[in-house]
């Protein structure tokens, strides 16, 4: 069940990195759709919305929006060519409707990577490697599928996001709270508030 999960999404990164041809956005909101029903096959995700979650995903959001607007100004000392990298994660989507980008991360991308990542994923691999170990391996591998992208800034930007959301589930267990927070920082981040140039 997990490898077979593993294997599908590996294998669904790589055509939407890999395949030149379709849009971007809705390649990866297709792979998003196969893990999503995947995982939806084996595990019932209970979700249930408050309001204070809500907050507390809003905060989350800004607090990771922010990580990344300081590693963006940093990385040029540390990484040469990062961001050439970084316009490069952009380019990606290049000519897409900035609607049609915020509405598949909103609605699509990032609740069903929050569903499949952390709320099957890792939720299976702490319950049989512990809690530690199996938020380290989750992380891992949710940057792992992005190195078919050959990008070695959106490879470390899908690790610290990763990191960022496998601890947040580690300490909450709440996949609303995932849920809003992955949707709105991916939303913002890609259609509303671009951190490039």
């Amino acid at each position: 069940m997990i490898w077979g999960a593993v294997l599908l999404a590996s294998g669904c990164w790589a055509v939407t990195f890999g395949w030149a041809g379709g849009n971007f956005w809705v390649k990866i909101g297709l792979s998003v759709l196969a893990v999503l029903s995947y995982s939806l096959f084996w595990q019932k995700p209970r979700i249930t919305p408050r309001f204070n979650t809500f907050l507390l995903g809003l905060f989350s959001a800004g607090v990771l929006y922010l990580i990344f607007y300081l590693g963006h100004h940093l990385a040029p000392y540390i990484l040469p060519g990062a961001k050439t990298q970084v316009g490069g994660i952009y380019s990606l989507g290049e000519g897409t409707n900035k609607v049609l980008i915020f509405l598949l991360l909103f609605f699509i991308t990032g609740p069903g990577e929050e569903i499949f990542w952390r709320g099957f994923l890792q939720e299976h691999l702490m319950k049989n490697w512990g809690d530690l170990q199996g938020f380290v391996v989750g992380t891992l591998m949710y940057a792992g599928v992005h190195v078919f992208s050959f990008n070695l800034m959106l490879i470390l930007a899908a690790l610290v996001a990763g990191a960022f959301w496998g601890l947040l589930y580690l300490w909450k267990r709440d996949l609303f709270l995932q849920t809003t927070s992955h949707s709105v920082w991916s939303a913002v981040i890609f259609a509303v508030a671009p951190i490039q140039g």
